[in-house]
């Protein structure tokens, strides 16, 4: 997860240029802390971009975090004389607002710079028609709304990797591993969820095979995560199995780093699910869309701080055909059409009543999440380089 996809490696047009960060900032208050890692991020990035070669554009993409990044590219531009386009995703300060309080003097300050510096780029880019207006209504900033896309390679995942992905992750992972199953031979090798043939090396999905959801979070509050395991426990979706409802037993990945990921991990451990087993893997960059196109159903926990931007998990999901069950917030509908891709809800009560619905006598192909999986296949997502072809480059006046 902390790797970039090989596509990104390998391509020639693309040049990482790692920034170090400085551990040793960690001592004294903490506003003196933050104030510190500003000006030493600041001067790192100037460095950097001051010495690359003279760009035309210089894209300062998903911001936040804007401070100081808009303020150092604005000058970098400067001193080369190049365009600055700020790619809005959300605002620093909303966020900067959960922990700290939307009065409090460094959010007032972040507010007041990301309105200051935003205003000197030439060029704007956000992710919902709702930010669009936002930004133009309280900063004046005039944007064009370039929506999220997946990129190539999340796309539905053919059984034979699927299998291979599979078998990778139950050599670690316990969910992963062969149940009580009756092997199509005696040389079959299999996974909780598919088996290959010895002989004939055919994979085939396991019959009485759990359905397999996926989340992610960034293990920082547990207020998100909790609406999930509230919708799965034994008051809930596990209560409907045992008074005899037609539901699968779950496996349920939750991917994404975060500071109290270990915490919650010994959190979860404790919940003694009968029917449900939860797996927080740590997945290299390409097994991850491979796991999203094996999935049979994706979960959102994503709440905006600003209500305005939209969950990129999401955009990935749709891109691997994954329906989504996804937590309500202003602007979710620009991308989540419940009950035609997906499902959208308010609580973990209604998540649990929804994923009874979606998973009743699974894996039957009839119901609501095989007809959301064919809407996603028949609307044919659009991809990233399409997107900005469309959008992008027009904005620039390139021909290219």
């Amino acid at each position: 997860e902390n790797r970039p996809h090989r596509d990104v490696l390998r391509s020639e047009n693309i040049r990482l240029v790692p920034v170090a960060e400085l551990r040793g900032l960690r001592v004294g208050p903490k506003l003196l802390q933050y104030v510190l890692k500003v000006l030493v991020q600041s001067v790192q990035l100037l460095y950097t971009l001051l010495r690359i070669e003279q760009p035309s554009y210089i894209l300062l993409q998903q911001n936040p975090p804007g401070l100081p990044s808009i303020a150092v590219a604005w000058v970098a531009g400067l001193f080369w004389g190049s365009k600055l386009i700020v790619d809005w995703h959300n605002y620093g300060y909303t966020i900067m607002s959960l922990s700290h309080g939307r009065n409090h003097p460094l959010v007032l300050i972040a507010k007041w710079y990301e309105k200051l510096f935003g205003r000197l780029s030439d060029y704007n880019l956000c992710v919902t028609d709702a930010m669009r207006k936002d930004l133009w209504v309280n900063f004046k900033i005039k944007a064009v709304t370039l929506y999220d896309k997946p990129a190539s390679y999340f796309k539905e995942t053919p059984l034979d990797l699927q299998h291979n992905l599979y078998m990778k992750l139950a050599k670690d992972y316990e969910p992963f591993k062969p149940r009580y199953y009756r092997a199509v031979s005696p040389s079959a090798e299999g996974s909780a969820f598919t088996q290959r043939d010895g002989k004939s090396g055919n994979v085939v999905k396991t019959r009485g095979r759990p359905a397999l959801l996926i989340s992610s979070t960034s293990w920082t509050a547990p207020s998100c995560l909790s609406a999930l395991t509230s919708a799965l426990s034994p008051a809930d979706y596990e209560r409907f199995i045992k008074e005899g409802a037609k539901l699968p037993a779950l496996v349920c990945v939750i991917t994404g780093k975060g500071p109290l990921k270990d915490y919650y991990n010994g959190l979860i451990q404790n919940l003694h699910f009968k029917h449900i087993q939860i797996c927080t893997p740590w997945l290299e960059a390409e097994d991850y869309p491979l796991l999203l196109g094996s999935a049979d159903l994706g979960v959102c926990l994503h709440k905006s701080s600003s209500g305005l931007d939209l969950p990129m998990k999401v955009v990935d999901m749709f891109g691997c055909c994954l329906p989504v069950c996804a937590i309500h917030f202003e602007c979710l509908h620009e991308l989540v059409k419940h009950d035609e891709n997906g499902l959208i809800f308010r609580d973990s009560k209604e998540l649990a009543e929804q994923l009874k619905m979606l998973f009743w006598e699974f894996p039957t192909l009839e119901g609501k999440l095989q007809s959301f999986r064919e809407n996603l296949r028949v609307s044919r997502q659009q991809r990233w380089d399409e997107s900005w072809d469309q959008i992008v480059l027009p904005l620039l006046g390139s021909k290219q």
